[in-house]
């Protein structure tokens, strides 16, 4: 079913608004009352605290998945080597892995995400999806490669987000064994668990724990470091691993496996997506000083710690993370992964829940019910449909790997392809919103460019052995945002075949003899240049106008966050009819009742209990041949599943009148 009140073309994104549930009369007019209270920057844009406290916040949100990648990355590119049961790793494979995890951290985190891509924000908030709207406002027209970029990368992101809090919280709970091989058993068992009891409490909110994932991810760091400093003191010699011709030297001499060990470095960097995609929610400062102040340092000590440590003791190479603490510390050491592993798990849902919102912004997804669980805090949200989703997935990975040796082989191809997209658009940003000559873009984007290939070609080989999940998970949704995307377009067009010019409609209704009845009519509509299919099915059965009538149109902005002076407009057509225009960021959560407040200040005045809201229904047909049969089946069953068009919209249930339509796609 399409929306009917959010515009499709012109100089908005093509995006149904997503909501949180209806309003009764009360909540209406609670919402007038808090009008004193809306003034200025629109409420939900994040507040801006001081810069140590975003920056400890920025530990426990961002940096969760980054920083739990010392369980897993560096084993598995000693395993990566290939090297027979019992043969210890020499010199040469530690500090050549060492060398290659360290300058990956160097050149793709620090240099492309530190540097580069946190200056291209729009208007604070950063990501996959706000690149692509800047370019699509740079380029001033619909491309259809660059919405192409813009799908794959949403895409590839929701194999990611399977796959992240299945592999973090088993590698976590894997450590189990160390401290009582008896419970290798119940590893399985005991993440599924774990992981059930954190899809279970997210639609009450995260907002009173997460003022502890800061502070518990500031220990982890603090471990990481010192654990790292204690073994590299024993064993310095791993500093050399500073020196990037270790790395080279390395990949030389073992070409035949090089593929796969640069497959598994690549697990050093799976989270740096997270210091874009999350700007809008700390800054640009705060991000970079939790890195430079914190995460960096802690993970090129830990790596290095755990060099020195194989170094010293050939038999670590199983499992060199756990193998930094010995005695009383190994079990505080797994408890302390296991929460830090569920803090990675929460970050990476809760990404999900604001790449679904930003989807549907952006018109990729149906509307589904969005959930606010704090208070002031638009970041915090629930998406029913997206949990549960993600949760089945997770459960099913967990058993179909059994082991986070095996999972890691189908991690990283999902975001490597989501870092090789945003470079794309990162270059295309560069060229049409910058102003640089292609050729200058291009070399500034050539060095990361080529590394990020060589770690998706690595990456690639590992197909066979699981790679195939996460670009399976991406094909479908990929193909599920392309049929919603390609529908909405067709039923817009067929509905702009069919319209009526407001201009005439409103000169006619001048003559007309009509029965007019008293109160406010709001009619919502996707096309402000055209009468609403609802007040002409309302004029044929019903046979009367009201004595306001208001054409009510939603644009979703190419920005994230609508100001106050933004949100509303009001434009008189004459006689009895006139048209109001909300406008949302695409980062928002519109609330239709709550913007009729900015609509009074825009000149509106109605009468709330004489008000009423005319929806309307679209029920669709699959009418095409072939593939665009497909596509329009899976439009139509997509549009099933979409949330309510009152709760969707946040409307006062008591007000609303839905008429029904019937079309072909």
């Amino acid at each position: 079913m399409i929306p009917p009140m959010t515009r499709a073309f012109g100089p908005t994104v093509a995006a149904p608004p997503v909501d949180e549930g209806a309003l009764d009369i009360a909540d209406y007019l609670r919402a007038e009352a808090e009008s004193a209270a809306d003034q200025g920057i629109h409420s939900d844009e994040p507040a801006r605290q001081g810069l140590p406290l975003l920056a400890l916040g920025a530990l426990g949100v961002v940096y969760g998945d980054i920083g739990t990648s010392p369980i897993y990355a560096f084993r598995e590119a000693l395993r990566a080597t290939g090297l027979r049961p019992g043969e210890a790793p020499g010199p040469a494979e530690v500090l050549g892995i060492l060398s290659l995890l360290v300058w990956t951290l160097f050149v793709i985190v620090t240099g492309k995400y530190v540097f580069a891509l946190l200056r291209a924000d729009n208007r604070g908030e950063g990501g996959v999806l706000a690149l692509y709207t800047l370019v699509r406002l740079a380029i001033g027209h619909r491309s259809v490669p660059v919405l192409a970029l813009a799908i794959a990368g949403a895409a590839l992101f929701a194999g990611d987000a399977a796959i992240t809090p299945a592999i973090t919280v088993l590698s976590a709970i894997e450590g189990a064994e160390l401290v009582l091989p008896a419970l290798e058993p119940m590893v399985v068992p005991l993440t599924i668990g774990t992981l059930i009891g954190l899809f279970l409490v997210q639609r009450q909110g995260t907002a009173r724990v997460a003022v502890l994932f800061g502070p518990v991810m500031l220990l982890w760091f603090a471990v990481l470091a010192g654990f790292g400093i204690r073994h590299m003191a024993q064993n310095p010699q791993v500093l050399a691993a500073l020196d990037p011709r270790h790395g080279a030297r390395f990949l030389v001499e073992h070409a035949g496996v090089a593929f796969g060990i640069l497959g598994a470095v690549f697990l050093a960097v799976t989270g740096g997506e997270a210091l874009y995609a999350d700007l809008g929610h700390f800054g640009r400062r705060p991000i970079r000083l939790a890195w430079f102040g914190a995460v960096l340092p802690a993970l090129l000590l830990n790596y290095m710690g755990q060099g020195a440590q194989v170094l010293a003791h050939p038999a670590a190479a199983s499992n060199p993370f756990f193998a930094l603490a010995g005695g009383p510390a190994l079990p505080v050491l797994v408890g302390l992964a296991t929460v830090a592993a569920v803090i990675a798990a929460q970050a990476v849902i809760t990404g999900a829940f604001s790449m679904a919102r930003a989807a549907v912004q952006l018109g990729f997804l149906p509307r589904m019910r969005i959930l606010h669980t704090a208070e002031g805090q638009s970041g915090q949200i629930y998406i029913g449909t997206i949990n549960w989703m993600l949760l089945a997935g997770v459960i099913w990975l967990v058993l179909a790997f059994r082991t986070s040796e095996g999972l890691a082989s189908a991690y990283g191809i999902a975001v490597t392809g989501t870092m090789i997209l945003t470079t794309v658009l990162g270059v295309l940003y560069l060229i049409r919103a910058r102003g640089l000559p292609v050729a200058v873009a291009l070399v500034i984007a050539a060095p990361v460019a080529l590394i990020e290939a060589v770690f998706l070609a690595s990456n690639l080989t590992k197909i066979a052995d699981g790679g195939h999940v996460p670009l399976s998970i991406a094909a479908v949704a990929g193909l599920l945002m392309w049929a919603w995307w390609r529908g909405t377009q067709a039923v817009a067009a067929r509905s702009a075949r069919l319209a009526v010019p407001v201009e005439g409609f409103v000169r006619a209704m001048r003559s007309s003899s009509v029965h007019v009845v008293p109160g406010t009519a709001f009619f919502l509509t996707g096309d402000p240049a055209h009468v609403p299919t609802t007040l002409l099915h309302n004029l044929r059965h019903n046979r009367v106008l009201h004595d306001q009538t208001v054409f009510l149109t939603v644009e979703t902005l190419r920005v994230p966050w609508a100001t106050a002076g933004e949100r509303a407009s009001l434009a008189p057509l004459g006689g009895h009819f006139s048209r109001l225009t909300l406008r949302f960021g695409f980062m928002e959560t519109p609330n239709v009742s709550r913007a009729m407040v900015h609509a009074r200040r825009a000149g509106l005045r109605f009468d709330v209990m004489a008000s009423t809201f005319f929806l309307g229904r679209r029920r669709t047909v699959a009418t095409g041949r072939g593939a665009e049969l497909l596509l329009d089946r899976l439009y139509v069953a997509l549009a099933r599943f979409g949330a309510d068009p009152t709760g969707f919209y946040h409307l006062p249930r008591d007000l609303v009148v839905e008429l029904g339509e019937r079309v072909a796609l």
